[in-house]
């Protein structure tokens, strides 16, 4: 079985550092693919309210809805370290895009790579919501 490889992007629009904590530990001692997962969840929302794309707005009920995701696991996280998560939007369709993560630890040791399909989507009809030309302008880092 081929193995997922994710491509990342030659730059990178936003960045953040978030901790592991001791929850985000599987019974090997070190970080849970289920953890990392909910930690590229919290990166991808500080992600999108920088390009001024909410993952959600309560009062409209519009927002991003997750299509995909793919890992790949590149080393091992562990209790203390600070992930560098790195973010850029790729692949900007109609209705979606990509949103590619780098992940370093604290020494820059890659610990995993990672994509998530997201589409636009109306949760009062249920409907996939077309990309806004500010939109598209955004993600590719035209926030002027």
């Amino acid at each position: 079985m081929p193995r997922v490889k994710v491509q990342l992007p030659d730059t990178f629009l936003f960045t953040t550092e978030i901790p592991v904590r001791i929850t985000d530990l599987n019974y090997g001692a070190h970080l849970g693919n289920d953890a990392l997962l909910s930690i590229l969840h919290e990166a991808r929302v500080q992600f999108l309210n920088y390009v001024g794309r909410p993952e959600f707005n309560p009062a409209t009920k519009q927002g991003h809805i997750m299509a995909d995701v793919a890992i790949e696991y590149k080393g091992e996280g562990f209790y203390g370290d600070t992930l560098r998560i790195q973010m850029a939007a790729d692949d900007l369709s109609k209705y979606g895009f990509d949103i590619v993560y780098r992940v370093t630890n604290q020494h820059g040791q890659e610990v995993a790579r990672a994509k998530t399909g997201m589409l636009g989507f109306d949760y009062n009809t249920r409907k996939l919501l077309p990309l806004t030309e500010e939109a598209t302008r955004r993600l590719r880092g035209e926030l002027g």
